[in-house]
């Protein structure tokens, strides 16, 4: 098994790799595309907005491999906070189109009924 976290300038692939060494799992960090077409198992997390995501996987020219990937060689995906919300059509977030590997968009919270949280 060879899981590849990517790397597409995320702040936490380090963590990441991190609960995976401690639950006995090795796993790759990773944006290069011959590690990632041998990869067997992939981690897509972010902290941060959906359309610096968006731009970073378009800037490393990722999106059309990530895409063959998993939609067509079946690799598992996990997408972890934004890298969950990046596997959908998009967000009201964001601008941009996201992976469209799920039939969803990602809905902004209603900020008037969390504020009573805070």
């Amino acid at each position: 098994m060879m899981l590849v976290i990517l790397d597409y300038g995320t702040r936490n692939v380090r963590s990441v790799q991190n609960m995976f060494r401690c639950l006995g799992i090795s796993s790759e960090i990773s944006d290069d595309p011959e590690t990632i077409v041998v990869a067997t198992k992939l981690i897509l997390p972010w902290v941060g907005h959906f359309n610096y995501g968006m731009e970073q996987l378009q800037e490393r020219n990722l999106i059309d491999l990530l895409s063959e990937r998993v939609s067509v060689a079946k690799v598992p995906v996990l997408g972890i906070c934004l890298g969950s919300q990046l596997l959908g059509r998009g967000s009201e977030e964001g601008h941009v189109d996201g992976l469209g590997w799920l039939p969803m968009d990602t809905r902004a919270f209603d900020r008037s009924e969390t504020a009573e949280l805070g």
